[in-house]
């Protein structure tokens, strides 16, 4: 759905909490399903989303969540997610989106969140 239908917030708003979900919780599958999201491109989705849609607050939050919940991890493969994130572009978008919405407490909390990972 992300990829059909770039253009559309509310398309990438509520794909991006369905990545964030998915990559939530502390479960022995979880870091299966992390892993699985991101080989399917999950990361380049969210990057896009966030990129067209700089303005729309709620797909910057729910993108930023996102993000940091998939590049949550320990050992190697939380490491490797984090390092992919960031050579995807999310460094400078959790940042510019930190920008854009200062007064946006849901904003900064999900980027702040994000970039501690």
């Amino acid at each position: 759905a992300m990829g059909a239908h770039p253009a559309n917030a509310a398309v990438q708003q509520t794909a991006c909490g369905a990545l964030r979900n998915i990559a939530c919780g502390g479960d022995a599958q979880r870091e299966a399903r992390v892993q699985a999201a991101v080989d399917a491109g999950a990361l380049s989705l969210l990057v896009a989303a966030m990129g067209a849609h700089p303005v729309d607050a709620a797909v910057q939050q729910v993108a930023c969540g996102a993000l940091g919940n998939i590049a949550c991890g320990e050992g190697a493969q939380g490491e490797a997610r984090s390092q992919a994130a960031v050579n995807a572009g999310a460094l400078l978008l959790l940042v510019t989106a930190m920008g854009a919405h200062p007064a946006n407490a849901g904003v900064q909390q999900q980027a702040c969140g994000a970039l501690c990972t």
